[in-house]
């Protein structure tokens, strides 16, 4: 009988703790709790359980490194994540994508022009942070971009998002304006910042984080499109405390693993007046004794926001295999 090939994971040397700083896909930089930062793999089946993901390891992940045979340093567990936060792969996968985990909060860059961002893709995000319990809020960034229109739909836009309970910042990566007011809320915290791509999320970085040099890019003049410039998923370190993952720029935000009954919860909005429906169970597309309906009707509720909460529930549904949601204006 043939030898097996020794295992090159076959652990060499006591395992150390420290947290996933840089994820390029296919390896990892850990920052150990010594202060030392080591390239780490992962065995190939490595799968956390009950998590059906194309990242099983994630930035902000706290991990155990160990040394093997081979002289290379491996991820071997990773500790319970206190929170997550992630998206659907892509539009036509079954699985998700982990943006970052053990954060304190989540910031979505977005932008009225160049390229515009969909107010759906807002919500979106902002009710998947609803869902994974991560504080979450808005920077509408270009701000020396804008004319008077732009200006006076920003100013919309945070009546609306701040009403909800969502802080929302204006700022320019270009001017300076705003940033003094982003950076105190950054300090001290670990956040996530996501956004289209081109929404200037790595000219951002460089203005808060002097020395983060990140690349950036330019916008497509035909499509209005930004173009990839980060490519992999890191924690930059903020001069005075705190961190700023940064993720390469998304085209779509799916959600994922949401139940048709509990897409309302995650819109605090609509949720207020879901708890004056006739039924429980209501979906508000058309059910008799519906309270959140009229509040559409009398703009207590965004009606962006309402049509963001029914695309959220048809893709639920159709996950679900539900019946499909009915649409009552």
């Amino acid at each position: 009988m043939a030898k097996k090939k020794k295992d090159a994971t076959i652990l060499a040397a006591p395992a150390a703790e420290g947290r996933v700083i840089r994820n390029t896909g296919s390896s990892y930089i850990v920052r150990l709790f010594s202060g030392e930062e080591i390239p780490c793999r992962i065995k190939g089946n490595f799968r956390i359980k009950g998590i059906r993901t194309t990242n099983p390891v994630a930035v902000g992940d706290i991990v155990a490194v160990t040394k093997a045979a081979d002289d290379a340093d491996y991820i071997t567990a990773i500790a319970p994540r206190s929170n997550y936060i992630i998206r659907r792969a892509s539009n036509l996968s079954k699985e998700s994508h982990i943006l970052a985990s053990n954060i304190d909060q989540a910031f979505l860059v977005a932008t009225l022009r160049e390229p515009a961002t969909p107010l759906t893709f807002i919500d979106r995000f902002l009710a998947t942070a609803e869902a994974y319990s991560v504080p979450a809020g808005i920077v509408l960034n270009k701000e020396d971009m804008w004319d008077d229109d732009d200006r006076e739909l920003a100013d919309a836009l945070h009546n609306l998002y701040t009403s909800i309970g969502y802080p929302l910042f204006f700022a320019s990566a270009k001017s300076g304006d705003g940033l003094e007011s982003l950076s105190a809320e950054l300090s001290g915290k670990i956040t996530l910042l996501a956004g289209n791509s081109g929404v200037g999320k790595s000219s951002l970085i460089n203005a808060l984080v002097p020395g983060a040099e990140l690349r950036t890019g330019e916008i497509s003049d035909i499509h209005h499109t930004g173009t990839h410039t980060t490519t992999f998923s890191e924690m930059i370190d903020i001069p005075g405390g705190g961190a700023l993952i940064d993720i390469p720029g998304v085209r779509g935000f799916g959600t994922i693993d949401f139940r048709p009954e509990e897409v309302g919860h995650f819109f605090p909005d609509i949720f207020r007046f879901a708890k004056d429906c006739r039924y429980s169970d209501c979906k508000h597309t058309g059910e008799p004794g519906c309270a959140v309906i009229p509040a559409v009707e009398d703009h207590y509720i965004a009606e962006s926001r309402y049509n963001s909460y029914l695309s959220i529930l048809e893709e639920a549904s159709e996950e679900a295999g539900a019946d499909k949601y009915r649409k009552p204006f």
